[in-house]
């Protein structure tokens, strides 16, 4: 009941990690085990339910409450969305610049200043320290630099949320969040950067080093939007729905050929990619990659049922406890099931990609979100 991460011999001039270095995966939520690795694709044993930066993202400016309620990207989110049968929490790992990996999702952090001016900091180029004085601290009676947010039009706002927490690094996350909840680590880098090879290395050196000293018997699996240091499991895709210079990042084709190149493990696209060209999927299939999604649309139960019928392996969502009790109702394990529901399950339609595609057709208000 093992699931083996890469060993550090396999992954090109990251020398500094000890050589042979490899982990130990297991989890009382996956009823299976599984094989992960350069020799073996990695296969989930269930439809996954994977948490959103958490228990979901921030959206600031959201009339949705649930989208402000816990602080994204922190222990108290991770462990809000563990007490749901959630399989995974996705969160995004930078690097400080004295080497630390930290749980950040932005390229920038912002705060108001004494004089009323508005600071900005490239994360990457902050110390350590330097990152976790932002927000609440941990220490009583500590006060933290005020904390705000861009919003994707240009707006800064206030960073507030309902229920609070301290920045973490990905240390404290593994020794801090529930053990059986498997860890979905992207690697962020900044999408406007031409990134040096040696940087890349640097920061794949230092995540994988952390992973290595304390992921003991959690579940991880690693994805990144940027294709160079796609080097490990999953890469991250928008299917197509946005137009970016580098063109491994503008189709499932395209992710299809990188990952098929670069011996990777699978895909995550965004959702309404997969949706507008469902025949991608039997694609992916037959090339034996993995498929998972992650977009707003993954935050209607509905849209997740569809998936699964597709035959897509897992989904990111926001809405962690609305979404894993909707699949909990509508995907059912073999030894759940009795000898009646399991004719039902046999009894039930088989779409093709065709009658999929028909069916997506119907729902373009969805599609569109």
């Amino acid at each position: 009941m093992a699931l083996k991460a890469v060993h550090v011999s396999d992954v090109p001039n990251l020398d500094q990690v000890q050589e042979n270095a490899s982990f130990s995966l297991y989890s009382s939520r996956l009823s299976k085990g599984v094989e992960f690795g350069r020799t073996a694709s990695f296969k989930a044993p269930k439809f996954l339910v994977i948490g959103h930066r958490g228990n979901g993202m921030n959206m600031l400016q959201s009339s949705d409450s649930k989208m402000k309620a816990i602080k994204e990207n922190t222990i108290l989110s991770f462990n809000t969305a563990g007490n749901y049968p959630v399989d995974f929490v996705e969160f995004d790992v930078q690097v400080t610049k004295d080497g630390c990996p930290i749980i950040f999702h932005d390229n920038f952090i912002f705060s108001e200043e004494d004089n009323n001016t508005i600071s900005e900091k490239r994360v990457t180029e902050l110390s350590l320290s330097e990152f976790l004085a932002y927000g609440p601290q941990k220490e009583s009676g500590v006060k933290g630099k005020t904390l705000l947010r861009k919003t994707k039009d240009g707006k800064i706002v206030n960073w507030g949320v309902e229920s609070d927490d301290s920045f973490c690094t990905l240390q404290e996350a593994f020794q801090k969040v529930n053990p059986s909840l498997g860890f979905n680590i992207e690697l962020k880098f900044d999408d406007c950067v031409v990134y040096k090879e040696e940087y890349l290395i640097q920061v794949l050196q230092a995540t994988l080093q952390v992973v290595f000293d304390h992921a003991k018997g959690r579940p991880v699996i690693f994805s990144s939007f940027q294709p160079d240091a796609a080097l490990l499991v999953f890469f991250l895709t928008n299917g197509g729905n946005e137009v970016y210079k580098d063109v491994r990042r503008n189709s499932l084709d395209e992710a299809i050929k990188l990952c098929l190149e670069g011996g990777l493990e699978g895909i995550v696209s965004e959702v309404r990619g997969v949706f507008r060209n469902p025949s991608a999927v039997n694609k992916i299939k037959e090339s034996k990659l993995s498929l998972m999604t992650y977009g707003r649309l993954n935050n209607v139960a509905e849209a997740v049922y569809m998936q699964h019928l597709m035959g897509i392996d897992g989904v990111i969502v926001d809405l962690v406890q609305e979404i894993t009790e909707a699949v909990a109702k509508m995907v059912k394990t073999s030894e759940e099931e009795s000898e009646e529901e399991q004719m039902e399950e046999q009894n039930r339609p088989q779409f093709s990609q065709r009658e999929l595609a028909f069916l997506l057709k119907l729902i373009p208000e969805l599609i569109q979100q």
